[in-house]
């Protein structure tokens, strides 16, 4: 399913990719009683991040390497509910939509800007052609890696350290 780029920002960043990880949060008096459950989370989580992390480093379209980021965030996301972190977990999501939502909207800048180009591979150096573009994929792309002072890096650090304090802390290794 494939859609144009502000369409794409609005599915990814705020309603239906992250509809299930809010229902899994707000659902979060249910799983705490069976433990099964939980561990089944974590590992699927943990799973989710890993694959989707590795499916998006091959991949060359844009707007498929974005949205594979995201399965992979969610993927971590889901580990955080599974070690019962759903605060760390919905504090991510908040973080999540807005670096994704300015990562597809500079996408789409991008690709306009490009003549409706979206393979990687052959894009040049846009940096002085669009230099507004470029520092919004710049930042979007930094938060979402989690380098310091971004809000990638808090959400993520937040998430990260509880669940390597909890029994499941093996699945994020």
């Amino acid at each position: 399913m494939e859609g144009p780029t502000p369409v794409s920002a609005l599915i990814h960043a705020a309603t239906m990719v992250t509809a299930g990880v809010f229902l899994i949060i707000r659902s979060a008096d249910l799983f705490v009683h069976c433990s099964a459950v939980l561990i089944l989370m974590g590992v699927v989580g943990s799973l989710t991040a890993f694959f989707a992390g590795t499916v998006g480093l091959v991949q060359g379209d844009l707007k498929k390497v974005i949205a594979y980021s995201t399965c992979s965030q969610l993927g971590l996301m889901v580990l955080a509910c599974g070690c019962l972190c759903f605060s760390s977990a919905l504090y991510h999501l908040v973080n999540h939509a807005f670096f994704k939502a300015l990562l597809f909207l500079s996408a789409g800048s991008l690709i306009h800007g490009l003549g409706d180009e979206q393979d990687m591979r052959k894009f040049g150096g846009f940096r002085g052609v669009m230099p507004i573009t470029y520092v919004g994929i710049l930042v979007g792309s930094l938060s979402l890696m989690g380098v310091p002072y971004l809000t990638g890096f808090y959400s993520k650090d937040v998430g990260l350290e509880l669940v390597y304090g909890q029994y499941m802390w093996g699945l994020v290794y």
